[in-house]
C-alpha cells in the first residue's frame, strides 16, 4: 500500500520540474524577442502623439485659407509702405544734396566726380565748369513728364508763360516759333482762355493743376508778377530732367536758339548790357579825391541779365537757384524778380549769408539781341543790319506789340525802314 501512495507522489513533483523549466525557457525566449515587454507604453503614447497630430493637420488645414488671405494683405499694405518709404528717402536725399552745398564742395564733387588729380603745368590748368545733372524724377509730376516726353528734343524746351493779358503777344511770338520751324516749344497756360488758344492754333500746351497761390496771379497777373511765378513753375520741369529755355512773349524768334548754345554752365542768359563793356563786364574806376594818394578805386561792373530769356541746365545749383528767388519773392513781395535773380546769381559767399555755386555764361549780345541795341545800335550801322539775330527781345521799350510786329516786318518780311517809325527809348 505504501509502494503505490510513493508514485503518484513522485509523478505530481516531476511535472512540476517540467513546468518550472518550460516557464524559464519561455521567459527566456519572451526576453530575447521582446526585450522591452509584450506592452510598449512609448508606441502607445506615440499613438496618442499621432492621433494628436492628425487633429492638428485637420486644424492648420482650416485655417491656412484665412492666413493666406491676411498674409497677401499684409503684403499689399508693406508694398505701400515701401513705396512712401522710397519717395521720403528721395525727397530726404534731395535735401542732404541741397545742405551739403556749402559743406566742402570742392572735395565732394571731387569725390562723386572722379579721382583727384595733381595740377599740369602752368597754362594747361582748367577748372571743372560744367556740373552734373540730377537724377530725374518723373514721381513729381507725371502728367507734365508724359507732355514733355512728347515735345522736348534731347531733353530741351523752350517755354513761355501767358495768361489773356498778353493773348496778343503770344500770338506774334509762336506764330515766328513756327516760321522757324522749332518743334520743342512749351506755353504753360495760366488761365483757360490760354489754354484754348493754343490747342485752336496746334501749339503744345500745359495747364496746371489748380494752386492757389499761383493762380491768383497767374489769371490777373501783369507782366512783371506773372514773370515772378516761373522761378516756382519751372523747379519741376528741373526736377524731370529737363533744360529749360525760358522765355518772356515779348520775343521774336528769327533762328533755333539750341544751335547757338554752349550748354557748360548751369545757366546761361541773355544781357540787358548794349555794348562788350556793359554785357561782359567792365573795371568801373571810382575817384574820391579827399583820399588823396588813394582817390581811385576800382570795381567791376556788368550789367545785369535778363530773367525773361535764360537757358537753365537740370542741376542742383540750377535748382538751388529757382527756390533762392521763388523764396525771396514770396517774403519781399514789392522785390523785382529780375533784381532778384542777379543778386542770387552773382553776390559772393561774405558774413551772414552763403553764395550760389552756380557756372554762368553770358549770351552774345548780338545774337541775343535786346532792344535797346536794336533801335539805339543796330539799325543804324549799315554792317550790323545785315546780322540776323536768332531772337530779339522788345524788353527795353513798353509798347511791346508794336516794336514785335516792326521786327518781323523788318527781318521776315525785309521791309528796311520797318523800325524807323521808332524812337531809340520809350515815348
Amino acid at each position: 500500500m505504501a509502494g503505490r501512495r510513493d508514485k503518484p507522489h513522485s509523478s505530481r513533483g516531476s511535472r512540476i520540474a517540467l513546468a518550472i523549466v518550460i516557464g524559464v525557457l519561455l521567459g527566456c525566449v519572451i526576453a530575447f524577442f521582446f526585450p522591452h515587454g509584450l506592452i510598449n507604453p512609448t508606441a502607445s503614447l506615440q499613438n496618442r502623439r499621432f492621433g494628436n497630430s492628425n487633429l492638428q493637420i485637420g486644424s492648420v488645414s482650416c485655417e491656412s485659407s484665412e492666413r493666406s488671405k491676411m498674409l497677401k494683405s499684409e503684403i499689399v499694405s508693406l508694398s505701400e509702405k515701401n513705396s512712401e518709404l522710397k519717395k521720403q528717402v528721395r525727397d530726404l536725399t534731395e535735401k542732404l544734396q541741397l545742405a551739403e552745398q556749402g559743406k566742402d564742395n570742392a572735395q565732394k564733387q571731387v569725390l562723386v566726380l572722379g579721382e583727384q588729380h595733381k595740377a599740369g603745368p602752368f597754362g594747361t590748368v582748367k577748372a571743372l565748369r560744367t556740373n552734373p545733372t540730377v537724377v530725374p524724377d518723373d514721381s513729381v509730376n507725371p502728367r507734365l513728364a508724359k507732355i514733355l516726353e512728347k515735345v522736348a528734343v534731347q531733353k530741351e524746351i523752350i517755354v513761355a508763360l501767358a495768361n489773356s493779358n498778353v493773348k496778343e503777344m503770344l500770338e506774334v511770338q509762336f506764330s515766328s516759333i513756327k516760321r522757324v520751324g522749332i518743334p520743342n516749344y512749351l506755353v504753360v497756360a495760366l488761365d483757360d482762355h490760354i489754354e484754348e488758344l493754343c490747342k485752336s492754333n496746334d501749339v503744345p500746351v500745359y495747364k496746371r493743376d489748380p494752386d492757389t497761390g499761383i493762380d491768383a496771379v497767374g489769371r490777373t497777373g501783369g507782366n512783371h508778377a506773372v514773370s515772378g511765378l516761373k522761378f516756382r513753375i519751372l523747379r519741376e520741369f528741373l526736377q524731370l530732367g529737363y533744360s529749360v529755355l525760358l522765355s518772356d512773349v515779348d520775343i521774336i524768334y528769327l533762328q533755333n536758339p539750341f544751335n547757338h548754345l554752349y550748354r557748360d554752365s548751369d545757366v546761361e542768359s541773355m544781357t540787358d548790357g548794349h555794348n562788350n563793356m556793359t554785357a561782359y563786364g567792365y573795371n568801373d574806376v571810382f575817384d574820391e579825391p579827399a583820399m588823396g594818394w588813394a582817390r581811385y578805386a576800382h570795381t567791376m561792373r556788368i550789367w545785369v541779365y535778363n530773367s525773361g530769356f535764360f537757358f537753365i541746365r537740370p542741376t542742383i545749383p540750377s535748382i538751388e537757384l529757382l527756390d533762392r528767388v521763388a523764396d525771396r519773392l514770396a517774403r519781399q513781395p514789392n522785390s523785382w524778380d529780375q533784381a532778384v535773380f542777379n543778386e542770387e546769381l552773382f553776390f559772393p559767399s561774405h558774413p551772414g549769408y552763403d553764395g550760389l555755386h552756380a557756372a554762368r555764361r553770358t549770351m552774345d549780345f548780338y545774337m541775343f539781341m535786346n532792344s535797346k541795341v536794336l533801335f539805339k545800335t543796330v539799325r543804324k550801322d549799315a554792317n550790323l543790319k545785315k546780322l540776323k539775330p536768332v531772337i530779339v527781345h522788345v524788353n527795353y521799350h513798353p509798347d511791346k506789340l508794336r516794336r514785335m510786329k516792326a521786327v518781323v516786318e523788318f527781318y521776315v518780311n525785309g521791309k528796311q525802314d520797318a523800325l524807323d517809325p521808332y524812337p531809340d527809348g520809350s515815348e
